[in-house]
């Protein structure tokens, strides 16, 4: 095992949150601190990214699960409505999103563009190697109008299933993700793959397996990629050693994604792939975290510039047999906000829940639960301007 990450209790969030008040004699509504929203156009599976001025920047899916778009919608600080929907993929039909872990995810890069990375459905062009499944790339245009056309990025590490990610810095780093196994030879064989590029997306050189322990990857599960504005790039994926140890791994690179430093933060065996997904975020100079294990959620925090061999991972409370797909956020008051998904299996749809968490990770009296979640559906949550949060379902 390398070197561990340090880790501290963050602030996190999954869908439907709130805050608790902050002050002596500071009594705020609950109304106040959280905005729950419907995902725009009756679409599934939003993925909301901030920019520096405070904009929103949203994405979904709408059409048949195994081959249907990806829309983007803007929201200006202070503007009441989303913008007018653009459609992200070039070629229609090309995107996935069965599964709930093969979905599109973005990112905002050098000089706010936006970056949308996504699993190729079966219609999908260009095509990966032999035929294969591509794992997809666009941006938006220079003029901010419109998304460049889709783009393959996988150039031989085939054998998607679990889809893919995408991190931008600010100074021009993409970073497109995936996890694959060009042997096809197993998923404990899987390995994780960085094509990066240097440009702000432009072009993209030939991807790299970014890990030199051989954990595999849990082919039907999803994974996270997040790059902070100093350059440092996250990874968070599930492993698949010996096909049985499905522990969540999370990778550093402190170089702009050249080399990682790794660390098992939590156990799970199991002999199947839970089809999971994973959450991060960004609160002030941290990194919040966020994952399932057998049935659980639960976050973390990554504290920046620090090598103690240490991690504390906070559970949400009370009983856990489904939980899952957890969304995390957290605000300049400590305070995070946990929420996730239960009910959701294979077809079926289910409730969104949620937690919000002091600064040291004491769970607090806001807590809550709604129905709605869609077939195939999750939950996005993020932190508004003034310290309140807002969650997406």
């Amino acid at each position: 095992m390398s070197r561990s990450l340090a880790v501290f209790a963050g602030t996190v969030v999954l869908i439907l949150v709130a805050v608790s008040a902050v002050g002596a004699g500071n009594t705020r509504s609950v109304r106040d601190e959280v905005t729950l929203l419907r995902t725009p156009n009756g679409g599934i599976q939003p993925q909301v990214a901030m920019d520096q001025k405070g904009d929103l920047h949203l994405i979904y899916f709408k059409g048949h699960p195994n081959g249907g778009d990806i829309y983007y919608v803007r929201k200006a600080l202070g503007a009441a409505e989303f913008s007018k929907p653009i459609r992200v993929n070039s070629v229609p039909g090309s995107a996935v999103a069965i599964g709930s872990v093969r979905g599109a995810q973005i990112a905002i890069g050098q000089g706010g563009r936006v970056h949308v990375a996504w699993m190729g459905s079966s219609v999908a062009r260009p095509r990966g190697p032999n035929d294969a499944a591509p794992m997809l790339y666009a941006r938006m245009n220079d003029a901010g109008k419109a998304f460049e056309a889709q783009r393959n990025v996988l150039q031989f590490a085939a054998e998607l299933d679990g889809g893919g990610s995408v991190a931008a810095d600010k100074v021009g780093n993409v970073y497109v993700v995936w996890h694959g196994n060009p042997e096809k030879n197993g998923e404990a064989n899987r390995r994780v793959w960085e094509a990066r590029s240097t440009d702000n997306g432009k072009t993209f050189a030939r991807e790299v397996a970014v890990y030199t322990e051989r954990t595999g990857a849990c082919g039907c599960c999803g994974m996270r990629a997040f790059a902070q504005d100093n350059g440092d790039l996250y990874i968070l994926y599930r492993a698949a050693t010996e096909s049985i140890h499905r522990d969540m791994f999370l990778l550093v690179s402190k170089d702009h994604g050249r080399n990682f430093l790794g660390d098992r933060i939590a156990k799970w065996e199991l002999n199947a792939c839970p089809m999971s997904t994973q959450a991060i975020s960004e609160a002030g100079p941290n990194v919040l975290i966020a994952w399932e294990t057998a049935g659980q959620v639960f976050f973390a925090g990554v504290r920046r510039g620090t090598d103690r061999d240490s991690i504390r991972a906070i559970a949400a409370p009370g009983d856990a047999q489904d939980r899952k797909h957890p969304a995390v956020a957290g605000n300049t008051r400590g305070e995070t906000l946990l929420a996730w998904t239960e009910g959701t299996a294979w077809q079926r749809g289910g409730s969104v829940a949620w937690q919000v968490f002091d600064e040291s990770g004491r769970p607090t009296k806001i807590k809550g639960a709604a129905a709605g979640v869609p077939v195939w559906g999750l939950v996005a949550a993020f932190t508004r301007p003034d310290g309140g949060f807002v969650i997406i379902y």
